[in-house]
C-alpha cells in the first residue's frame, strides 16, 4: 500500500535529489551550474508526469492509474482511489433512483416529480395514463401548461398544499382526480394523482340510496299518519269508510315490509361476499313451488304458465340467495305480464353450464333503461312499479345472487313485444358432476 504524501517526503525526495549535483558543483567547482542542471532535469520530469496524468483523465478510458515514482506515484493512486469511491457512490445513487423509480411504478397512484418553479423533473407511467404526460418528451416543461384547469393554476400559484384538490381528468370528463401536493427535496415538490371517480360514484350511490328508502318510506307512513289521525273521530271511521281505511292501512304495511324485507335481504347477501358453494341445491323442487306461488300471485289474470324443466338438474351454491334470485325473475315477469299472456320458464343443461330463462310478454323495456336495471331503486316505470308493489331492488337482489355464484344477469327485450331474464351457471356448479 502507497503512503500519502507529505512535506517530510517532498523534502527527503528533493534531499536525495539535490545531494550528488551538490556533491558534483562541490568537486568540480561549478556549483550553479550543476544546480540548474538539477532544477531543469526536475522540472522536466515534472512536465512529463503532468502530460501523464492530462493524458489519463482526459484521453484514455483505462482504469488503471500510470505507472509513477516518487511523489507522483501517490497522487495517481490517490486520483484512482478517489474514481473508484465516486464510482461507487454513482452506483448506488442509480440503484437507489432505481429502486425509487420502481417502487413509484408500483404504486396505485399516479407520481409527478417538478421544481418550485413548476418545471417536471420526473413522472411515472400512470401519470402518462390518468394526465396525459409523456416521459421523457415533457420533462423540463412547466407542469401548468400541461395541466391547464384553473382551479389547479389556482392552487398551484397559491402554494396551500394543506388540503388536497379535485379535478376532471383532462383525458376522461367522466373522471374525477385527487391531487395531493407536498415537499420533496429541496426546491422540488412531488405531487401524487388518484382516480377518485368510484369513490364519488359510491357516494352518490349512498346519498341516492338514502334518499329513495326515505322517499319509498315517506308515501306509506304519511297514508297510515292520515288515517291514524282520522281515528280520533269515531264517527269519521264508521260503515264503509272503516273498510276502506282497513284495506289502504293493510296495503301500505305490507308494502313496507316488503321493502324492509328485501333491504335486509340486499344487506345480507352483500355482507357475504365469500361464500362456500358446497350446498346442493335441488333447482326443479325450487321452480315447482315458485310455479304454484306464481298462480297464485296473478290472482284472476288467467295467465299461460310454461314451466320446462330438466328434474335431473341440481346445483351447487347458496340456496337462499339462489332462491332469492330465481324467485325475483319470476315474480317480475308475473307482475309485468298483461291478462291472457304466456309467462315461460326453463331451467336446463347447456354447453356451457345450467341456465335458467324467464321470457314475458310484457310491455318490454327500451334499450337505453336495460344497462340500469339491476341499480337499486331504479324503475323504467315509477307509477306502474307502485302499482305492483315494486320496489326497485329486485333485479339489484339478484344482480350480488348471481355475482356470488360466478354468473350474470343477461337481459333481452323488445318493446311490445317482452322480455328474457336469464343466467348461465358454471359447469362446476353442477351437482351430479361434482
Amino acid at each position: 500500500m502507497v503512503e500519502r504524501l507529505s512535506w517530510k517526503k517532498l523534502v527527503w525526495e528533493l534531499l536525495f535529489f539535490y545531494l550528488p549535483w551538490i556533491a558534483l558543483g562541490w568537486v568540480f567547482g561549478y556549483m550553479p551550474w550543476f544546480l540548474l542542471v538539477a532544477t531543469w532535469i526536475q522540472l522536466i520530469w515534472h512536465f512529463h508526469n503532468l502530460l501523464k496524468m492530462s493524458n489519463w483523465l482526459w484521453k484514455e478510458r483505462s482504469l488503471t492509474p500510470p505507472s509513477g515514482s516518487g511523489s507522483w506515484e501517490p497522487l495517481f493512486n490517490g486520483i484512482y482511489r478517489l474514481q473508484q469511491r465516486n464510482r461507487r457512490r454513482r452506483k448506488e445513487l442509480a440503484t437507489l433512483i432505481r429502486r425509487f423509480r420502481n417502487g413509484a411504478e408500483s404504486l396505485p397512484d399516479a407520481v409527478v416529480v417538478f421544481r418550485s418553479e413548476g418545471n417536471i423533473v420526473w413522472c411515472n407511467k400512470l401519470a402518462q395514463h390518468l394526465l396525459g404526460f409523456r416521459w421523457p418528451d415533457d420533462a423540463g416543461q412547466p407542469i401548468s401548461n400541461l395541466l391547464r384547469s384553473p382551479d389547479f393554476v389556482r392552487y398551484l400559484s397559491k402554494q396551500a398544499f394543506e388540503t388536497p384538490l379535485e379535478i376532471t381528468s383532462p383525458l376522461n370528463y367522466d373522471r374525477t382526480l385527487e391531487l395531493r401536493i407536498m415537499h420533496y427535496t429541496e426546491g422540488e415538490y412531488l405531487m401524487v394523482v388518484r382516480d377518485v371517480s368510484q369513490v364519488k360514484q359510491l357516494e352518490g350511490m349512498r346519498r341516492n340510496f338514502f334518499a329513495n328508502v326515505s322517499h319509498e318510506l315517506r308515501t306509506p307512513m304519511t297514508v297510515l299518519q292520515g288515517y291514524l289521525e282520522m281515528s280520533k273521530d269515531p264517527e269519521m271511521l264508521v260503515g264503509p269508510m272503516w273498510d276502506k281505511a282497513h284495506g289502504v292501512m293493510t296495503e301500505q304495511l305490507t308494502r313496507m315490509n316488503s321493502l324492509v324485507e328485501q333491504l335486509l335481504t340486499l344487506s345480507k347477501i352483500e355482507a357475504a361476499p365469500n361464500i362456500e358453494l358446497e350446498e346442493t341445491i335441488d333447482v326443479p323442487a325450487m321452480l315447482d313451488v315458485l310455479e304454484k306461488e306464481a298462480i297464485s300471485l296473478s290472482g284472476g289474470e288467467e295467465q299461460l304458465f310454461t314451466f320446462e324443466v330438466d328434474k335431473s338438474l341440481k346445483v351447487l351454491g347458496d340456496e337462499d340467495q339462489l332462491r332469492s334470485a330465481i324467485s325475483n325473475l319470476v315474480y317480475n315477469a308475473v307482475k309485468h305480464t298483461p291478462a291472457d299472456a304466456e309467462v315461460k320458464v326453463r331451467w336446463y343443461l347447456t354447453s356451457a353450464g345450467p341456465r335458467l330463462e324467464v321470457t314475458d310478454q310484457g310491455q318490454g323495456i327500451e334499450p337505453q333503461h336495460i344497462h340500469r336495471l339491476t341499480e337499486r331503486f331504479y324503475r323504467v316505470d315509477k307509477a306502474r312499479s307502485r302499482e305492483t308493489g315494486g320496489s326497485g331492488l329486485g333485479l339489484a337482489i339478484v344482480k350480488h345472487a348471481l355475482s356470488h355464484h360466478d354468473s350474470h344477469l343477461e337481459i333481452e327485450s323488445e318493446v311490445g313485444v317482452g322480455s328474457t331474464f336469464a343466467f348461465t351457471l358454471p359447469q362446476r356448479l353442477i351437482a351430479n358432476a361434482a
